[in-house]
């Protein structure tokens, strides 16, 4: 497969649609990028697949830029913040050597935006940040940090983003032929676009409208509508008062763009997104199902998450060796476990592993409601049962971790252990070690769940409620999978009656144990169905060629 979708993207090369890509490249905006492990650009999988897929972009040469904001600080509680990083940036400056800095309305005054650019290969993103002298003490902290608790400064991060990422790129001498929305954080851009097409095709707001429209494409993650960036209504007319007089209309008007017909009291930038796209899509196949019902007669597509191989692929090359290399990764964890708390656990172990941002959706309490059950399951097993919990430590989040330590010390002391973080060095490390990774959302509220797929990869199998990605194989490829998300009754059925006898059968005999032929299939599955070429080529195919081809599409001048 992988092949394949390389002889794909040199053929691609070759075409006339490449050319028009190069002299009008896509622009991907999101808010959040997995750039390098203890820089704070990132929260959770959003950030980590934007980052997957920049690179991939980048190693295939396909013409993309990428624009997000540079913040100070992520999201972890202070104990566990200022991560050193080793991550090179470079100013944004003029061909004459000079910063260049953008002017972005907000309520009555102009913030000053100045931009960092960091590139690895071929792929590259500019971060935008308020952090100058030129801006009040105020505004100078709209960037500190990631996704900020105060609305209102979560508010003009937005604004940021989506009409300070544009006329970045227009500063840069770049005009998108795709303006691509991961989530909807950025869609404030739509507005800076339609100022260029009246100003430029001489039309109205309305009919400017239209034509922005051909150039967005919109990727929705988001189907909790607890999940989704609402604002107060009032507050998006009175912040962007300013750049709808650039259009001769009112904030009002532009604000009520944004009112969905379920709350007509809250601007949600997901509605936003929508209404001002002419292309959108989902992440996984239930994701697409999910959303019709969500948004009924919203078009959209579907491209499933991928991972960037290169960057989770701690096997090797050859599958053939998956069970010793497994083991080597297995030993990085565990020792990480014991230099992190002390449990010293075996070799032959049968590990389980946890690891996401702890919020209700993924259900971290969903093993634990019948604690006496699984007590008895780890008590009655042939083989030492241990479990990884880890999440990272996020204001508003952690009252799940307390709960959860509170049952590991009091019902199951030295068998299971949390982890209070989660960065991409940690995930490299839990993904590649770990025996079988837990999933436990909602189902039909989780997008696609891709560190399924890198631990997949890496020779783990899955014990999943049947929500994204996993949904869309054969489960007997990748380990069991449950359709009951509302009790746990049926994964502690398979905990008990598959899982452990499946595994401990393979110690006894791994070369040729059911355990270690799926660990094979798991990954050769990943191989050739989720990488992020195939998801790359499938956004080309689907989207990018679609919105470059369309009647209206132009070049913004």
């Amino acid at each position: 497969m992988q092949k394949i979708e390389s002889d794909y993207f040199e053929q691609f090369k070759k075409s006339t649609e490449y050319e028009a890509f190069k002299k009008s490249p896509v622009a991907y905006f999101c808010a959040e990028y997995a750039l390098e492990s203890g820089f704070p650009s990132y929260a959770g999988g959003l950030g980590i697949l934007s980052g997957d897929y920049i690179r991939v972009a980048g190693k295939q040469r396909f013409p993309l830029l990428a624009v997000g904001i540079r913040y100070q600080r992520g999201q972890s509680l202070p104990s566990k913040e200022d991560k050193k990083s080793n991550i090179t940036l470079t100013k944004v400056v003029d061909k004459d050597g000079k910063d260049i800095l953008i002017l972005i309305p907000i309520e009555h005054r102009d913030v000053h935006v100045k931009a960092w650019h960091w590139q690895e290969g071929d792929a590259e993103v500019y971060l935008l940040d308020t952090d100058i002298e030129e801006n009040n003490i105020g505004d100078r902290g709209i960037t500190k940090n990631l996704y900020d608790m105060d609305r209102d400064i979560r508010l003009k991060q937005e604004i940021i983003l989506g009409i300070g990422g544009f006329r970045l790129l227009a500063a840069l001498g770049y005009h998108a032929s795709v303006y691509h929305l991961n989530e909807g954080h950025s869609a404030f851009l739509a507005l800076e676009l339609i100022r260029h097409e009246m100003e430029h095709q001489k039309v109205n707001f309305k009919e400017a409208c239209e034509y922005a429209k051909q150039h967005i494409l919109f990727t929705n993650h988001t189907l909790a509508l607890a999940g989704q960036e609402k604002f107060a209504p009032e507050k998006v007319a009175q912040f962007i008062e300013m750049c709808a007089k650039d259009v001769c209309l009112d904030g009002s008007v532009i604000s009520d763009l944004g009112l969905p017909a379920s709350d007509v009291n809250m601007f949600s930038m997901t509605t936003f997104s929508f209404r001002l796209s002419s292309k959108a899509n989902t992440v996984s196949k239930i994701h697409y199902d999910n959303a019709q019902l969500v948004w009924p007669g919203q078009a959209m597509d579907n491209v499933t998450n991928g991972i960037f191989i290169d960057r989770w692929d701690k096997i090797g090359n050859s599958t053939e060796n998956i069970l010793s290399a497994h083991l080597e990764n297995k030993r990085k964890l565990l020792s990480l476990v014991k230099e992190r708390t002390g449990q010293s656990w075996g070799e032959n172990d049968l590990v389980f592993v946890w690891a996401r941002r702890l919020v209700e959706y993924k259900q971290p309490l969903f093993l634990f409601s019948d604690i006496e059950k699984l007590v008895e399951i780890f008590k009655n097993s042939p083989v030492p049962i241990r479990m990884i919990f880890a999440g990272p430590n996020v204001p508003n989040d952690n009252h799940f971790q307390d709960i959860l330590e509170g049952i590991f010390t009091e019902k199951l002391p030295g068998s299971a252990v949390f982890i209070d973080e989660y960065n991409i060095d940690l995930s490299q490390i839990f993904t590649s070690g770990a025996d079988v990774w837990l999933n436990t959302p909602m189902i039909g509220t989780e997008a696609c769940g891709t560190s399924g797929m890198k631990a997949a990869l890496n020779g783990a199998l899955s014990l999943s409620t049947s929500d994204g990605w996993i949904n869309e194989v054969n489960h007997e490829d990748v380990g069991w999978v449950t359709h009951d998300s509302s009790s746990n009754a049926d994964m502690l059925r398979l905990i008990q009656d598959e899982v452990i006898p499946a595994y401990a059968e393979h110690l006894e005999n791994p070369n040729s144990s059911l355990w270690s032929e799926r660990m094979i299939r798991a990954r050769r599955l990943i191989l050739e169905q989720f990488p992020t070429t195939r998801m790359l080529r499938e956004y080309i195919e689907k989207l990018y060629l679609p919105i470059l081809a369309q009647k209206h599409n132009h070049r913004v001048e």
